[in-house]
């Protein structure tokens, strides 16, 4: 049986991490690396460092930041935010990150998940989908949740598997940051439509919140952030928690 992973999630800005709701209402969390060796320690299976920003100013994500946070933790982890491009990858790679996140350059030129695919190998490309239901469809959106796109969820991940990502990390928009639980509904379709990993992001708040990301939605993996950062749910007791109900989950 394969097992289930916990990501705690870093969206990093100004070199800071940060976390909001529904995408606004930015608030600081305290030092990335600081809190990427904590949740290495406390037994997170994976991390994610997303430079939110990066887009947005139009800048790359920063090399040397990759390379303070590979000497401090032990286990894999993404990053993403301004990537590309081929060139933008490999000194991520080489600084230390084992995969990359892409979002909102894939969706201006979805040729890029084929090249990186080809250069990298698919197990290092991560296609990141932020996704909002507007008139009853998942509508995909760029920069940050700040601009909608024509393209829906399920179509999306589709041709991203299609053209080489190795994961689809799917953030509802909708849930992000309110702690109601995950969007369930959508998680589900893609799991079952797809062959490669999905990972659920947006919406955790209690620990239950990970069963049904795990039972019903069939997600591959739960990513989080507030509920880490501000200390509400520990990995090491919710770990616990989930293979006290036969969840089974990686060492």
């Amino acid at each position: 049986m394969l097992t289930k992973r916990i990501i705690p999630c870093l969206d990093i800005k100004d070199g800071r991490t940060v976390k909001g709701v529904n995408f606004v209402n930015i608030r600081d969390a305290g030092d990335p690396v600081e809190l990427g060796s904590l949740y290495a320690r406390q037994g997170a299976d994976e991390l994610v460092f997303l430079d939110i920003s990066a887009t947005n100013e139009e800048r790359k994500t920063f090399a040397s930041l990759v390379k303070d946070i590979a000497r401090h933790i032990n286990i894999p982890f993404t990053v993403g935010g301004g990537i590309s491009s081929v060139a933008d990858v490999a000194p991520l790679l080489e600084a230390g990150a084992d995969k990359v996140s892409i979002n909102s350059a894939a969706v201006r030129n979805p040729q890029l998940i084929d090249d990186l695919s080809r250069a990298f190998g698919a197990q290092c490309i991560v296609l990141a989908i932020d996704a909002r239901k507007i008139d009853n469809q998942w509508t995909v959106h760029t920069h940050g949740g700040k601009i909608a796109t024509d393209k829906k969820l399920l179509s999306w991940a589709k041709e991203g598997q299609e053209r080489g990502a190795g994961e689809i990390l799917f953030t509802s928009m909708d849930h992000d940051g309110t702690k109601e639980g995950f969007a369930i509904d959508p998680l589900s379709k893609l799991n079952a439509m797809l062959d490669i990993p999905v990972i659920a992001s947006g919406g955790a708040g209690l620990k239950e919140h990970f069963i049904d990301a795990f039972v019903l939605g069939k997600a591959d993996a739960a990513l989080a952030a507030s509920i880490f950062h501000f200390g509400q749910v520990k990995i090491p007791e919710l770990k616990t928690y989930l293979k006290e109900r036969n969840i089974a989950m990686r060492a």
